[in-house]
């Protein structure tokens, strides 16, 4: 993968008219976000220890339905040190739980021009369904390398045997689908695990860092290179989290712990300038955080075309 490379895709057609990749630099890191499609999710979800009428009142300011929402869902490929690297993985097949905008990945690297037989790893910020479902899709399997290495914390592989359900605010169905979704991938990539306890170095410059809350083994992964630096954050950062990181996320096991590690994240963002890509935030996601006041204010970058 490069830059040069992924500037033509490899197919096209009317379903694709939309962009739905985007790529960058990070020094000598090549980094390009996919968009796997999007979540139609209830829109008090965003904040389900809110009150109503706040969070009726952020998703109006911001034109946006009170009752659903669309969820970005973006996954990122890195080439660096002679490794291409899939972080997160998408939904997969569609669980039976209605979001057939999502689960876009497997066609969508391919017109990027990304093999999956080239990918040497994948990185997980954690186990839900739409971070492992590509993987889990009929026939994927066999056209990874036998080799592939699947980095994960071993705290999360751990929290999926016996997963605690009762701090989330979730829809009917969703329980069911992740736990059926975790306990298949933990058996069919069992022998592909590498697993970590808190920090591993994936490739030169590609740290993957465990920080819990959203779920036990949550993690984030950091790009450095050069004077560069990114932080692709996965779920530890919601649309919503910016203005009010104290609302819980319906998908949050520990939501305390997790609006913690929200704040943390974003304060270390903010003094130090660097680039922020998360799973749902809106495409591309990348972008800039800055205090204001007492919260936070997200900043997307200009396009680079």
């Amino acid at each position: 993968m490069n830059l040069q490379q992924t500037s033509h895709p490899a197919r096209s057609g009317p379903d694709e008219l939309v962009p739905s990749r985007y790529a960058l630099k990070i020094g000598e890191i090549d980094v390009m976000v996919i968009s796997d499609g999007v979540l139609p999710l209830p829109g008090k979800m965003l904040g389900h220890n809110a009150d109503a009428a706040d969070r009726a009142a952020w998703l109006n300011y911001n034109f946006l339905p009170t009752d659903k929402l669309d969820w970005g869902l973006n996954v990122v490929v890195v080439r660096s040190g002679g490794k291409t690297i899939l972080i997160d993985a998408g939904l997969g097949d569609d669980p039976n739980l209605n979001l057939p905008r999502a689960g876009q990945l497997a066609h969508r690297l391919e017109a990027a021009g990304i093999d999956l037989a080239s990918v040497t790893d994948v990185v997980l910020t954690h186990m839900h369904m739409d971070h492992i479902g590509m993987l889990l899709v009929d026939g994927v399997k066999d056209q990874l390398r036998p080799d592939l290495k699947i980095h994960v914390a071993a705290a999360e592989v751990e929290f999926w045997t016996h997963p605690d359900f009762s701090h989330v605010s979730m829809p009917q169905g969703f329980p069911d689908a992740l736990r059926a979704a975790a306990k298949r991938f933990a058996e069919e990539y069992r022998s592909n695990l590498q697993t970590f306890e808190e920090e591993y170095e994936v490739a030169p410059g590609v740290v993957v860092t465990r920080t819990g809350g959203h779920t036990p083994g949550h993690s984030v992964v950091r790009l450095a290179s050069g004077d560069d630096r990114l932080m692709f954050a996965g779920d530890a950062v919601f649309a919503v989290g910016f203005e009010h990181p104290d609302w819980f996320n319906g998908f949050e096991h520990d939501p305390e712990e997790a609006a913690r590690v929200r704040v943390r994240l974003l304060q270390e963002l903010a003094a130090t300038g660097e680039l922020l890509v998360a799973t749902h935030l809106p495409f591309p996601s990348v972008g800039h955080v800055a205090v204001e006041g007492d919260a936070f204010r997200w900043v997307p970058i200009f396009w680079d075309y």
